[in-house]
């Protein structure tokens, strides 16, 4: 087995390692600590989330940094304030092992004053976000023309939270010459990008398959109808006693709105989304990394760079709208080598983005079957009776109040007196599930009865159709349709499916009846509903199509014209055109 003596670790770092319970380096590790420590080289390390990377790149930079100036040597650039912070405060503690190794932590949201203070008293690391640091570089509070190492941590998730820019200009302040490292859970052309126009020769290590999700993660989906969605979290939830879960949904409104279902419903919940305050976020993050909580539910953006250990399941509520934030979301469970369960919960017709999903991990979703109740409380039983038996009570009373007990249950079975111990905590479960009817039927549409009319020769019979619905008061009317033009075409993977599932999503539980829908090699054009134009709007606004930022606006000619309502529902209208 290899050991922290065979990366080429100083005694005193390996000593403070084991004193932390780290017995042996993780795989992206054991690649990454000699290569930084011996060749220096510039790097690209693929690894998922949860595999060791603070340390695999904070241990060499502790061991190559001078601790005599008191200049920035090594700069590590973080995504989020969260992760900023967790990764300032691994080093510090592997940094009790050194002497006179300081280290400054920069980010959004917190005084920028105090963080001034810290970097002009020395510091020879310096952990920060992108944006915070722009204003310190502008501000010529910080100076980074001894910056020896550069490190990008999460590389993937900082570029599509649209971080280009900044990074070009902090990296126009670094010297040419020095190391870059840039640690990432997917290869995206983005990161491709940075890897040829700021890196030379780089040494490329890969931890598992690229592109791939965790190898010890069981990946499940559960097709339900869409409104059903929230029961069916909920029986996921009861039928896993003990669950320690991040919600991920698509928007602010739909986290809080959960999170607020869950509370009522008597769950241990909280959400977690962009309108919090920093100290709102480290409140509920305190109380969830404490157990306090056990349901966190979060946006993508709320959660990227939460630090969270030990997480039994991620539950999509719904499917994020790129496929690299899948990866970084089944990556918060199954880490340290520990096993774990991402969970989707779809409706029928986003069953085809659970293949694209497949297709880029190589992972096969198991397609498991919501519980019924009489399942939920039989497992919620067990696992009561299991919790019974294993607590140690330690109860300091008179023997006369055992003998009044005694006397109290005396005509009671031992086993009848078991199930009421244990049945009475499940209760209101009981109460819950006792009439709830089977969220996996789907009812068959109604057969079509067979006439005379349907024997006739099928031209015949599309043609008389055809005229009676002409003839029909109800198709005489006139829909109001917008054409919507979007950025995004057959070259980022557009399907018409895709658009139309969102278009659903938008329009709640009304339907929108839609166009055309062209789909051109970059751009694609959508006919849809006049009314809706707002929740259309909002439907695409800050959403990503395969890593692609999408943007909608009304197409500027022929913005609205009449067409008859013949146009099919949302769910059926669609033609791929281009």
């Amino acid at each position: 087995m290899t050991t922290f003596e065979n990366t080429g670790i100083s005694t005193n770092l390996i000593t403070k390692l084991k004193e932390l319970s780290f017995d042996a380096p993780t795989p992206v590790q054991e690649q990454v600590i000699p290569v930084m420590l011996e060749k220096k080289s510039d790097i690209i390390a693929l690894a998922q989330t949860g595999t060791g990377k603070t340390a695999a790149f904070g241990l060499p930079l502790l061991e190559l940094v001078e601790s005599a100036s008191n200049q920035v040597q090594a700069l590590v650039l973080c995504p989020t304030r969260e992760l900023c912070r967790q990764v300032t405060a691994d080093l510090r503690t592997f940094a009790k092992a050194l002497k006179n190794i300081r280290i400054a932590s920069v980010y959004g949201g917190a005084a920028m004053d105090a963080q001034i203070r810290e970097i002009r008293r020395g510091v020879q690391i310096t952990v920060a976000t992108p944006g915070r640091l722009n204003d310190l570089t502008r501000r010529r509070k910080i100076d980074l023309s001894g910056v020896k190492y550069l490190v990008f941590d999460e590389a993937d998730e900082m570029l599509q939270m649209g971080f280009k820019d900044e990074l070009d200009e902090i990296l126009a302040h670094t010297p040419s010459e020095k190391t870059t490292c840039l640690f990432s859970a997917t290869m995206s052309s983005e990161v491709e990008h940075i890897s040829r126009n700021y890196m030379t020769n780089p040494v490329r290590i890969t931890v598992g398959r690229r592109n791939t999700g965790t190898e010890n993660v069981r990946h499940e989906m559960y097709v339900v109808h869409e409104r059903n969605r929230y029961r069916a979290v909920r029986a996921i939830i009861d039928y896993n006693p003990g669950i320690y879960s991040i919600i991920f949904c698509r928007t602010r409104r739909e986290t809080g709105e959960v999170a607020e279902k869950l509370i009522r419903d008597g769950y241990r919940a909280d959400a977690l989304h962009g309108e919090l305050s920093q100290a709102q976020r480290d409140m509920v993050m305190r109380k969830f990394r404490s157990r306090r909580l056990e349901l966190l539910v979060a946006t993508d953006v709320a959660a990227r760079g939460l630090d969270v250990n030990d997480l039994s399941h991620v539950i999509n509520y719904n499917l994020p709208d790129d496929i690299a934030s899948y990866t970084h979301r089944s990556g918060r469970t199954g880490r340290a080598g520990k096993s774990g369960t991402s969970i989707a919960i779809i409706s029928m017709r986003e069953q085809y983005r659970i293949r694209h999903i497949e297709k880029r991990l190589n992972r096969k979703f198991a397609k498991c079957r919501i519980p019924t109740g009489q399942e939920i409380c039989k497992r919620q039983l067990l696992s009561r009776a299991l919790q019974t038996a294993k607590e140690q009570t330690v109860f300091d009373a008179d023997k006369d109040v055992f003998e009044d007990i005694r006397e109290i249950f005396k005509d009671v079975s031992r086993d009848e007196l078991i199930m009421r111990l244990v049945a009475g905590q499940c209760s209101n479960m009981f109460e819950h599930y006792s009439n709830t009817d089977d969220l996996n039927t789907v009812k068959p549409l109604p057969a079509k009865r067979k006439t005379k009319r349907m024997a006739r020769p099928r031209a015949a019979s599309i043609r008389r159709e055809k005229q009676n619905r002409e003839r029909r008061p109800d198709y005489a009317d006139k829909t109001v349709f917008t054409r919507f033009h979007l950025n995004v075409g057959r070259r980022q993977g557009v399907e018409p499916q895709e658009i139309l599932g969102r278009l659903n999503t938008a329009s709640g539980k009304k339907r929108i009846r839609v166009g055309k829908i062209d789909i051109m090699r970059n751009t694609a054009v959508v006919e849809a509903e006049s009314r809706f134009t707002p929740q259309i709007m909002e439907a695409f606004r800050n959403a990503t199509i395969n890593g692609r930022s999408v943007t909608i606006e009304v197409a500027r000619s022929r913005e609205s014209r009449n067409i008859s309502c013949r146009q099919k529902p949302c769910q059926k209208a669609a033609g791929r055109r281009g």
